[in-house]
């Protein structure tokens, strides 16, 4: 059995840090200056990642060989998985056209650009969020605001203000699967956690959006608007986090927060406003136009349903990973006593959370009468769409099981537990440096997930805590990374040189609201630690 050293180089805990830092230097350099497409900075990283096990933490390389294999395989399922079959049934709705019925009955409830903003941006860019993430939320909602009259700047910028606190529940729950899935804690645990820091914050994001858009003097027109808006997201993904899981939390929320803006609209309209453009769709096409979603829902509620799991887990096959389970010792001090690293793996094809959403895809393509040759159609062009996003996935993931399983994380997480009592505050700060670089909260709570629960046991806070301040953070840097630039600029027709101004309207945001969420986080760990999980 081989046995971890965190001080592999001149035993000097700073020097080893800086030689574990090398993959995540690796990443962030390919990423974030020489500008490498994230499947080049993902295998780049994951490279390095492994020349450091083994040349500076003398780490076997059957065991290094191993980790990233496993790493690799749980990128896959149950990450990979989701992102595929979210992914197909938002294509299966574009390709038979019930994309555009959704957009026309969203856009159709008000003539208020304000309102639209709320509508679409927030409430319908959070729905798009929670169904298949990845960039499509800001991508869709920009694309939409520009075609209803929006200037292209601030559509993007809009859209990219609103496309933050649902992110950590996005793609029905990625970022949170992929969190419990590198740290081992429970879902229902980070999920609450999540919840319960990002809530307060989505409460006053649509007020912070009218301000943005036209200060004071919009805010106080459209105030009950932001106020509804604010509340139903808020209140749902409080509620919905903390006893339904991350699998829903936007899709609920979002649907919550539309239609507290419908009923809303009924009795109330900006004094300014201008009258709707009805849309001219009967109410079973409209019905029909948002049944993939419906579908969704149902589906992964049933998922959820603790008879359903149990039927379906029996066909769940669970074995240690070959060559590395139980072959590596953890020492003191990242453990009490020196125990066996265990790497078990769940083959959970049927149970799985992508699974679900697969079914949403047939029930979907049998209601909208789309035929199997075509459907098999929409799959083959999501996989060839997917093939180097899937790769992404597998080997950021596979770079942090080579640092955890090499004891790299644990280094770093030695050194940054020298933040002390301020460690929280950091904790939602390293989130959001990942996700600005990586722009991905999934990669993000790859990459520091461990660490973050690494640091917390040896600071005495709660792991849980600090690995959802990792994903809360994170998703106050998605406005600013550079893949959700150029996202939204695509999307909206924009100038190649408003890029860099687009950053810049947006950094000061993100630095505001990341600042926020690490505040919050310190106010759970220290004042109200009991109203967390």
């Amino acid at each position: 059995m081989w046995s971890q050293n965190y001080t592999p180089v001149a035993a000097s805990l700073p020097l080893s840090a800086l030689i574990a830092a090398i993959p995540i230097f690796v990443l962030l350099y390919l990423l974030g200056v020489a500008r490498k497409p994230s499947w080049i900075a993902s295998l780049a990283g994951l490279a390095s990642a492994l020349a450091v096990a083994l040349f500076a933490y003398g780490m076997p390389a059957g065991l290094a060989l191993s980790s990233a294999l496993y790493g690799a395989a749980n990128g896959m399922l149950p990450i990979g998985w989701i992102v595929f079959t979210a992914i197909l049934l938002y294509r299966l709705t574009v390709e038979t056209g019930k994309f555009e019925i959704i957009k026309d009955s969203v856009a159709s409830l008000t003539g208020d650009q304000r309102v639209l903003a709320l509508l679409i941006a927030f409430a319908f860019g959070a729905f798009i969020e929670g169904a298949s993430g990845f960039g499509t939320p800001v991508a869709v909602a920009a694309a939409m605001l520009t075609g209803l009259g929006f200037q292209p700047f601030y559509a993007a910028a809009i859209c990219l203000l609103a496309n933050t606190a649902p992110v950590a529940f996005g793609s029905i729950g990625t970022p949170l699967i992929m969190l419990q899935t590198v740290t081992g804690l429970p879902i229902m645990s980070l999920s609450a956690n999540v919840g319960r820091i990002c809530a307060p914050v989505s409460l006053f994001i649509p007020a912070y959006i009218m301000l943005v858009m036209g200060g004071r003097k919009a805010l106080r027109a459209v105030f009950p608007a932001a106020l509804v808006c604010g509340v139903g997201f808020a209140s749902a993904q409080f509620f919905v986090s903390s006893n339904l899981g991350p699998y829903l939390t936007d899709i609920l929320g979002s649907m919550v927060a539309m239609g507290a803006l419908v009923l809303l609209l009924r009795f109330w309209k900006p004094a300014d406003s201008v009258a709707a453009t009805p849309h001219a769709h009967t109410a079973r096409r409209v019905l029909l136009g948002w049944m993939p979603y419906l579908w969704l829902v149902v589906f992964v509620l049933l998922w959820g349903n603790d008879a359903v799991k149990a039927v379906l887990n029996q066909a769940t096959i669970v074995f240690g990973w070959p060559g590395l389970h139980n072959q590596i010792l953890r020492i003191a001090p990242v453990v009490a006593k020196p125990s066996p690293y265990g790497a078990s793996y769940s083959l959970n094809l049927l149970s799985a959370s992508g699974t679900s959403c697969l079914f949403a895809v047939f029930a979907s393509a049998i209601v909208l009468g789309v035929s199997p040759a075509r459907l098999a159609r929409f799959t083959a062009t999501t996989a060839n769409q997917l093939a180097l996003p899937l790769l992404t996935i597998a080997s950021v993931v596979g770079l942090a099981y080579v640092m955890n399983y090499s004891g790299a994380t644990a280094t770093l997480g030695l050194v940054i537990a020298g933040t002390g009592s301020l460690f929280p505050f950091f904790s939602a700060l390293l989130g959001w440096l990942g996700v600005f670089l990586t722009g991905s909260d999934t990669s993000a709570n790859a990459l520091f997930g461990a660490l973050q629960t690494i640091t917390a046991v040896r600071l005495h806070l709660n792991p849980a805590l600090m690995a959802a301040a990792n994903s809360s953070g994170g998703v106050m840097g998605k406005m600013i990374s550079l893949q959700s630039i150029a996202v939204a600029a695509a999307a909206t027709g924009m100038k190649a040189e408003d890029e860099g101004k687009l950053f810049r309207f947006t950094l000061k945001h993100s630095v505001f609201m990341a600042t926020v969420i690490g505040l919050i986080t310190l106010f759970y760990a220290y004042v109200m630690p009991g109203w967390v999980k």
